[in-house]
């Protein structure tokens, strides 16, 4: 057990390319933690108290979490394959583990203790063929206290017993007459970078044999109990152990569609156009109900419209509420989620005019659904009938979306009506996207040279394909 519950701990954290600075925020603003954004992107490194690691898995911004072992800056590789190999066999017995093993320890207590509050892990299929994953994620009690009292089974031998394998936390302790075993662990190596002389997979087997000679744990590279983590990014090397089995952004999301959006995207999507208490913000194109749900556990003083045209679109996002209500009640709100959904025709919302004060949601690329043609036309009406519905002048829009092209040539369509503040480049599912936040300037609706009529008159045809493109 750590001598000092309020020991100081170095966390990395994956998150959305692009979305770097905005988890730097949550992390101050939750932990009080200053974090520093790695120049390899999509990565951060914040230091911590012990204390505090039960706050981690309420982080809503990062994908996953590990504990650094040790961070070097400029790590002088060898010029041979061979000398590597010898290189790397060495540098575990060099490493202190005890603390990065602690925390480790530390974690999966708290894990436990929160999975004897969710109950049962299942799966179900809803209408549409999905698979989904149920799930719940309660809080856990940060309290010193009792997390010493979970601890005190759970002690790594000091920083001397740790270099010799017999000493080693080389077991896991099992209730009963059971004999103790060993634990399972597997090496993953993230390496990225054209001058190393060795491949990843060589790195994570000559790293994986020094750490199982160390510690005398059993490799398995499925049903592993540990996973010990090797970045290599350039001259940059870090080793870590996860605290995480799966993606944080798996979470609240039953029913999903064929392009959900990360629950984690949606967050830093939400956190850019910064809500007040009693914003109105509106999702035209809810799909799962992926950013209503992330905005309204995060701020519920606000109130959030989700629509669709789809109709399977929105038997899902209802399905998600229900889910998310009969799982992770909201605490402070007797009448559940500050969500209504409805669904409309995108380019002719069943929302007053003047009565939104953000708008965001995540546009059709044109890939999986719709396609870019299509799109030239789409864009310019919704960008119209957004417009329309958001407040001149406080009003602001954050959109995401592959298209860049025909969403620039609509912006340029619609410059008297909006205004594009701020870009952030984010990666979605291999494909580098943008995510435009746009002002919504002081013109009344109405006045506009743009918004006399619609940019072209759409056929039945096209109104349909419309439909189609909107999920």
């Amino acid at each position: 057990m750590m001598q000092e519950l309020n020991e100081t701990v170095t966390i990395g954290a994956t998150v959305p390319t692009g979305f770097e600075l905005t988890s730097a925020e949550e992390i101050q603003e939750k932990l009080e933690a200053t974090a520093r954004i790695n120049k390899d992107r999509g990565k951060i490194y914040f230091d911590i108290t012990s204390d505090k690691l039960s706050k981690l898995h309420n982080l809503r911004s990062v994908d996953h979490l590990f504990v650094v072992v040790k961070k070097y800056d400029n790590y002088q590789f060898k010029g041979t394959k061979e000398e590597e190999q010898v290189d790397l066999q060495e540098l575990a017995a060099k490493l202190s583990w005890t603390s990065a093993l602690e925390v480790w320890k530390m974690n999966n207590s708290l894990k436990k203790k929160k999975g004897r509050r969710k109950g049962t892990y299942s799966k179900k299929s809803d209408h549409s063929g999905n698979v989904s994953t149920k799930c719940t994620t309660e809080t856990v009690p940060s309290d010193p206290t009792s997390l010493s009292e979970d601890l005190e089974a759970l002690q790594v031998p000091n920083q001397t017993d740790v270099s010799h394998p017999e000493s080693g936390p080389q077991t896991e302790k099992l209730s009963g007459d059971q004999e103790a075993l060993p634990l399972k662990f597997r090496v993953t190596c993230n390496r990225a970078g054209d001058n190393h002389c060795f491949s990843s997979n060589d790195a994570a087997r000559d790293f994986g044999g020094a750490v199982q000679d160390l510690f005398l744990w059993k490799p398995d590279m499925t049903k592993f109990d540990i996973e010990v983590l090797l970045n290599i990014h350039n001259v940059e090397v870090v080793i870590g152990i996860a605290l995480t089995e799966v993606s944080l952004h798996r979470r609240n999301i039953t029913h999903f569609g064929p392009t959900t959006l990360r629950p984690t995207l949606a967050y830093g999507m939400l956190r850019l156009c910064k809500p007040q208490p009693s914003d109105v913000i509106l999702d035209p194109m809810c799909g799962s109900g992926v950013i209503p749900l992330e905005g309204a556990i995060e701020w519920q003083n606000s109130f959030f419209l989700a629509g669709d045209n789809n109709g399977i679109a929105i038997n899902r996002t209802v399905n998600n509420v229900k889910h998310l209500l009969k799982n992770r009640p909201v605490e402070r709100s007797s009448s559940g989620l500050p969500i209504d959904i409805i669904q409309w025709d995108l380019c002719n919302l069943s929302v007053r005019s003047s009565s939104v004060d953000i708008i965001i949601t995540d546009m059709p690329f044109g890939k999986r659904m719709g396609s870019r043609k299509k799109n030239w036309e789409l864009y310019p009406l919704c960008l119209r009938e957004m417009a329309r519905v958001c407040r001149p002048d406080t009003g602001r829009a954050v959109l995401l979306t592959q298209d860049k092209k025909c969403f620039t040539k609509a912006i340029l369509q619609m410059g008297e009506l909006w205004r594009r503040s701020y870009t952030a480049w984010v990666n979605v599912g291999g494909l580098r996207a943008g995510v435009f936040v746009l002002q919504r300037t002081g013109l009344v609706f109405g006045t506009a040279s743009g918004d006399v009529k619609k940019p072209r008159e759409e056929t039945e045809s096209q109104r349909e394909d419309m439909e189609d493109k909107s999920l």
